[in-house]
């Protein structure tokens, strides 16, 4: 698959598999639901970073050879201090990079409890976060604008719409 073909959702044992083979990829991002709201994080407020002062979701760039999964499951304990099980994963799609579209990139959906939330520890990238409803994630100009599309594809593909 080339960074500019985007791959259709899988079944669980394909989205098992893509998500612990190691495979060349840029980086992750996870939407953590809760319900039908999304947890965002505000990022900083440096003209020198990618999206300065908008919303984003969890999840950054590959370390080393890790699986998706590792750089999930890593970039989730660095920046809430949560523990992301593989069962919490429903959805996985892989997309052009963000940062570097000609790279893949991996976009998960997992759920999150109530008591997870209650127990984020917020880490130092980044100025809040705050649960918020889906709906509203969609229409909020200050989210990055991919990461809309990438929840609305979510949605629509749930929805039996995609």
């Amino acid at each position: 698959m080339t960074a500019g073909q985007v791959q259709k959702s899988m079944d669980k044992q394909e989205m098992a598999d893509i998500l612990n083979r190691r495979f060349p990829f840029s980086g992750c991002k996870v939407a953590l639901l809760l319900g039908n709201q999304i947890l965002i994080s505000l990022r900083d407020d440096f003209p020198t970073i990618p999206h300065p002062n908008m919303w984003d979701l969890p999840g950054g760039g590959r370390e080393g050879e890790e699986t998706p999964f590792e750089c999930l499951k890593r970039e989730v304990m660095e920046e809430l201090s949560l523990e992301l099980k593989p069962e919490a994963i429903s959805w996985a799609k892989i997309y052009p990079s963000m940062l570097h579209p000609e790279e893949l990139s991996v976009f998960t959906v997992a759920s999150i409890s109530q008591e997870q939330f209650d127990q984020i520890v917020f880490g130092d990238e980044g100025q809040d976060y705050k649960l918020t409803p889906v709906g509203d994630f969609l229409v909020d100009e200050k989210v990055i604008p991919q990461l809309r599309g990438r929840v609305k594809d979510y949605m629509e593909e749930i929805s039996g719409k995609g």
